[in-house]
């Protein structure tokens, strides 16, 4: 089976990332190669560019991909979406000069020039405000079009706005937002689908336990039921006794990584000494 993956850009090394934490070890990897093996020896990954992608998809070149939600809707290939992986969030968004009259998008009209490297997208999504700008592609620097006079506003992806605000241009309208997703043939799916599926397995167990922590504590026995309320683990704590210490125990538990600043605090104050905390490579439940 083949996994059709960035061969560069930025999304390109989050990618690698999260095959390797998954399991699936590229082997003999160069960034000038076509093919590269995996630890698995019956999935090879195929280097392309993250906007082709979709349609290797829909072609059969391969029968799983990785790439961006944007690059899927500006395609409009027929594939299955699996998963959304979670990283190289954006938003695309109407953004038109700080001195513009355009304030809305309402404002747009039939006669001005929106300059996108998303034609099909953007025409989409004025198609439903009711209106039909002309739009032009570009293959970069859109934030630049407006100030040399091609465009009145543009349709761009920003991840914090910086390019934009630096261009004198200000958001409009939020367009869509993207992330890095999971795709699959759609005939591969039904050929295929045990080995899809334990890919798509191993992907979502490395982005469940990106967003967990494993907590170890020793804590006194009379404060056990006061912990048990702080920790509203996954099945509930995990509690053993401690050999060296009678009136103490063990309390294992995985934990929201968001909630670690707070509950640290918390567990100290109530008399948990101790307390280790330590990142989870995989949850498979």
């Amino acid at each position: 089976m083949k996994i059709a993956v960035p061969n560069k850009g930025r999304v390109y090394e989050p990618t690698i990332d999260l095959l390797e934490k998954a399991g699936l070890h590229v082997l003999d990897k160069g960034k000038r190669k076509l093919f590269a093996e995996t630890s698995d020896p019956s999935v090879e990954l195929l280097f392309a560019r993250t906007g082709d992608i979709p349609e290797y998809i829909q072609d059969g070149a391969a029968e799983v991909g990785i790439t961006s939600l944007d690059f899927i809707r500006e395609t409009e290939v027929d594939v299955e979406v699996l998963m959304d992986l979670e990283y190289g969030k954006a938003e695309m968004v109407l953004a038109a000069p700080e001195d513009s009259e355009i304030e809305l998008t309402d404002d747009i009209t039939d006669d001005m020039k929106i300059v996108t490297e998303f034609p099909s997208v953007s025409s989409n999504f004025f198609e439903k405000k009711g209106v039909s700008p002309e739009i032009i592609e570009v293959s970069g620097a859109t934030e630049m079009t407006p100030q040399v006079g091609i465009a009145d506003a543009i349709i761009d992806l920003t991840s914090t706005g910086t390019t934009l605000r630096m261009n004198r241009l200000e958001i409009i309208e939020k367009v869509m937002d993207t992330s890095v997703h999971l795709i699959s043939n759609k005939d591969a799916l039904e050929d295929s689908k045990e080995k899809i599926f334990e890919v798509k397995r191993a992907l979502e167990s490395v982005i469940r336990g990106e967003k967990k922590k494993y907590v170890m504590m020793n804590a006194p026995k009379d404060k056990l039921d006061e912990i048990k309320e702080k920790l509203p683990g996954l099945s509930g704590p995990t509690i053993m006794r401690v050999e060296s210490n009678n009136g103490m125990k063990a309390v294992h538990v995985v934990v929201d990584e968001s909630k670690i600043y707070k509950l640290i605090n918390d567990l100290k104050e109530i008399g948990a000494q101790d307390i280790l905390v330590t990142s989870i490579d995989r949850i498979v439940p």
